[in-house]
C-alpha cells in the first residue's frame, strides 16, 4: 500500500499558504537469484501543488488542508507536516481539534543546526528541508507530475534560493531575489521531510528485499503501528 505525505506552509497577508501532495510508490525490481528474492524499489512523486489566495482566514485554511487529507485516496494513509512557526501555532491547534484520518507533524522551522523534539512539536532547520529537497531532486528520488499547477512555479521557487550566512555563521537559506515566494517549496519540502522520517533508508540487509508474502504482510502490519504512533506524538 502506498502512502501520501502532505505538506503546509502557512502563509500570512503578504505570503500564499501551499499545501503539496507527494505519493510514495514502491515496487520491486527483477528477480535476484543470488539472494533468492525481488529487491525492493520507492520512489517519492509529487502528484499535487496548491497556492491559496493571500489573506484567507485561518478557518479556511484548515478547511482546505482538511479536505485534502481527506480525500478518499488519502484518508487514513497520509502524513500531514504543517508549518507552526509564529502564526502557524493557531492552525495547528485548529487542525488537532479538526481529528483528521492523518498522522499530523507540527513543525517549527528553525535557524538552528540540528533536528529537535518537544512540547507536540518538531524543531526543524531550514537548511535541511530545502538541503534535503534539493539532493532528492538531484538524484531523481522525487518526481513531479506532468503538467502539475504551479509546477513551473515550484521550479523557479527552487532556482531563486541560496544560502546565506548569518552574523553568528549559520547557513540560511532564502530567496535571493526581492519579493520572491518560497511557499510551493517549503510546501514540497516538508512533505518530503515526512517521507523520510516515516520510512528512512533501510538499516538492516533483510529491509532492502521482498522475500514473499509474509514479508509484506508484515511490513505492512508495521506501517500501521507507525501510524498509530504518529497519531499519539501529534496530539500531545
Amino acid at each position: 500500500m502506498n502512502w501520501f505525505f502532505v505538506g503546509a506552509d502557512l502563509g500570512q497577508k503578504r505570503d500564499h499558504t501551499a499545501i503539496a501532495v507527494i505519493e510514495r510508490v514502491e515496487g520491486r525490481g527483477a528477480f535476484d537469484r543470488t539472494v533468492y528474492a525481488y529487491p525492493k524499489t520507492a520512489e517519492l512523486q509529487l502528484r499535487y501543488l496548491e497556492r491559496l489566495p493571500l489573506g484567507i482566514p485561518y478557518t479556511e485554511m484548515v478547511r482546505r488542508i482538511a479536505a485534502v487529507t481527506q480525500d478518499r485516496r488519502l484518508a487514513g494513509r497520509c502524513h500531514l507536516a504543517v508549518d507552526g512557526t509564529g502564526v502557524g501555532g493557531p492552525v495547528v491547534d485548529l487542525l488537532r481539534e479538526a481529528r483528521l484520518e492523518a498522522v499530523l507533524m507540527p513543525v517549527t522551522i528553525t535557524s538552528g543546526q540540528r533536528e529537535t523534539a518537544g512540547q507536540g512539536y518538531y524543531g526543524v532547520p531550514k537548511r535541511d528541508l530545502i538541503h534535503g529537497l534539493q539532493t532528492l531532486m538531484e538524484q531523481g528520488g522525487l518526481k513531479i507530475a506532468d503538467r502539475l499547477d504551479y509546477g513551473p512555479s515550484l521550479v523557479e521557487e527552487m532556482m531563486a534560493m541560496e544560502v546565506k550566512v548569518s552574523p553568528s555563521g549559520n547557513e540560511q537559506m532564502a530567496a535571493w531575489r526581492e519579493g520572491t515566494h518560497d511557499d510551493l517549496v517549503f510546501a514540497v519540502a516538508l512533505a518530503c521531510w515526512s517521507a523520510r522520517k516515516a520510512f528512512p533508508r533501510p538499516t538492516r540487509d533483510h529491509e532492502k528485499w521482498w522475500v514473499n508474502e509474509h514479508l509484506a504482510d508484515a511490513e505492512r502490519m508495521f506501517r500501521n503501528f507507525k501510524a498509530q504512533e504518529g497519531r499519539m506524538v501529534g496530539r500531545w
